[in-house]
């Protein structure tokens, strides 16, 4: 009697979206590409659902790996109430992976916020990472990143007066180019049309961006801890989590490598995707 295995899922629009519990909390999570194998677990920026991650860097890595994207405690479809700090929102994580996903070993990309929690993870818990991707992120203690707040409301109001999508601002550089690649991203993060995530609430909201002070205002991690291979990216003019941070993550994190893409911010690998998404995907290849 022959079996038929199920097709494998490569669009980002079409992942099934899921839910497990662990530690208490019932997590929201899509996951695609080839079953089997270490899993791709990505951690999403500040606000951000499973909804605002950029299917054609997804899609990249989920041509030969399984993909998993999650929904924070507290965000979007996700349960609960979102931690005070990064190190609790690294736990959860922990407990997403471990206990809802039943992994010990996965590989991570992670931006912005995401980046911030997963060093916490891997440094609290080093053996459960195999490989690492950070974007957009600094380290704790990084200098300016707890000015994220005020740049953020800015770039809220600015994106309001001129009805746009604040990621058009807070990602990417207002001249020609970069509103062209904002515009265009946006535009991506709605090919998918059915069953849409929720959207962060204000107080969640709001609770991240504490957190994210808190964490600027930390003293630093011990980044020597990392010693798997770890790929760090960055737009040359991050004014959320500044790019001289991506230098000090790669000066922190031993044979670490760094690119810094020209004229682009804080979204400079979605900017850049298609000079990007072939390196990470080479990079997390299986």
């Amino acid at each position: 009697m022959s079996t038929v295995s199920e097709p494998v899922i490569t669009s980002y629009a079409e992942a099934p979206a899921k839910t497990v519990t662990a530690g208490g909390t019932t997590f929201a999570y899509r996951e695609l590409g080839p079953k089997g194998g270490i899993p791709v677990v990505f951690f999403v920026h500040l606000a951000a659902t499973l909804d605002n991650w950029d299917p054609r860097i997804v899609e990249a890595i989920a041509k030969t790996r399984h993909v998993i994207t999650f929904d924070q405690r507290g965000v979007g479809a996700s349960s609960g109430t979102v931690p005070d700090t990064i190190e609790e929102a690294a736990d959860d994580a922990y407990a997403f992976i471990t206990k809802g996903l039943g992994d010990d070993t996965i590989d991570v990309f992670a931006f912005s916020l995401g980046g911030m929690i997963a060093q916490d993870l891997v440094v609290k818990h080093p053996d459960l990472v195999r490989r690492l991707v950070l974007t957009g992120t600094g380290p704790r203690g990084g200098r300016n990143i707890d000015k994220v707040v005020g740049v953020t409301y800015w770039d809220i109001v600015r994106a309001a007066v001129t009805r746009s999508d604040p990621k058009e601002f807070l990602f990417f550089n207002r001249d020609g180019v970069g509103k062209r690649a904002g515009k265009a991203f946006v535009e991506r993060l709605q090919e998918r049309t059915l069953d849409r995530d929720r959207s962060i609430s204000p107080t969640a909201f709001r609770t991240q961006l504490k957190a994210i002070q808190k964490f600027g205002r930390s003293a630093p991690s011990d980044l020597s801890v990392i010693t798997q291979p770890t790929l760090i990216a960055n737009g040359d003019n991050d004014r959320m989590v500044p790019s001289i941070l991506s230098a000090d993550l790669h000066q922190r994190i031993k044979d670490s490598e760094l690119i810094i893409y020209p004229n682009s911010g804080h979204g400079g690998i979605f900017q850049h995707w298609e000079q990007f998404a072939p390196v990470a995907a080479k990079f997390l290849a299986p």
